[in-house]
């Protein structure tokens, strides 16, 4: 039976395209977001009692995966790209229905103009991601002690050092007063390697780019497992 949906709020991240987002929650703490809702959930009184909360379920659209077509197996990064799993042991974009669920940290609401608007971090949501529900983590309910997740037992550690050219420092230092935190939020981003994973087994040398507040990050692989960042532009 079809159905249809609309979204109740809209994402506005420091992630300006989907190449370079966190490939989970939480990954990058300084990774942040608004999420501005729409009338009429923007009324104060929806978010009533969530300063109690910590963190919260965020249920999104992979809007940039629309056009994707869904598939029985993925290769996840995890795996290195090469070992083929189901879609449902994995968190892939490839999905039936392109819907995303993400735990992210509540750092504050903002009710001015009477109007309410979620402040987040640790996102891994691309800029303009359509929200369709936000509901409360509950620790003693979501939390499973004995959970286990084979291939993902543990979460990614920062693989690579990052380093910045004299030209990118120079940029950092420029944009320092409107977008505080931006070296530590480009090392974290980085220091992930966002690379495709049938990327990490080529010589360094590839030129990539990561959009962060709509700036462009230029970067490449110069030595094992160190990062050079040429560029922010």
């Amino acid at each position: 039976m079809p159905f249809s949906i609309e979204p109740i709020g809209v994402i506005h991240s420091c992630f300006s395209d989907k190449f370079g987002v966190p490939r989970q929650p939480g990954l990058v703490k300084s990774a942040r977001a608004r999420l501005q809702l729409l009338p009429p959930y923007d009324r104060t009184e929806s978010c009533a009692a969530l300063e109690g909360c910590s963190h919260l379920w965020i249920t999104f659209v992979f809007h940039h995966c629309l056009r994707q077509q869904a598939r029985l197996t993925v290769r996840p990064p995890r795996l290195g790209g090469n070992r083929r799993i189901g879609v449902f042991a994995s968190r892939a974009t490839h999905r039936p229905n392109p819907i995303g669920l993400s735990v992210v940290a509540l750092e504050g609401i903002d009710r001015r103009g009477g109007r309410a608007s979620l402040l987040l971090g640790g996102v891994d949501l691309v800029d303009g991601t359509p929200v369709l529900d936000v509901r409360p983590y509950l620790p003693a309910q979501d939390f499973v002690f004995a959970a286990r997740a084979d291939y993902a037992a543990e979460a990614p550690a920062q693989r690579f050092q990052v380093h910045f050219s004299r030209l990118a420092e120079q940029q950092c230092r420029e944009r320092a007063a409107s977008l505080p935190g931006l070296p530590e939020l480009i090392e974290a981003v980085l220091g992930l390697d966002p690379r495709p994973a049938y990327h990490a087994a080529k010589k360094g040398g590839k030129r990539y780019v990561v959009k962060l507040h709509g700036l462009a990050v230029g970067w490449s692989v110069v030595a094992e497992r160190v990062i050079e960042v040429h560029s922010i532009e």
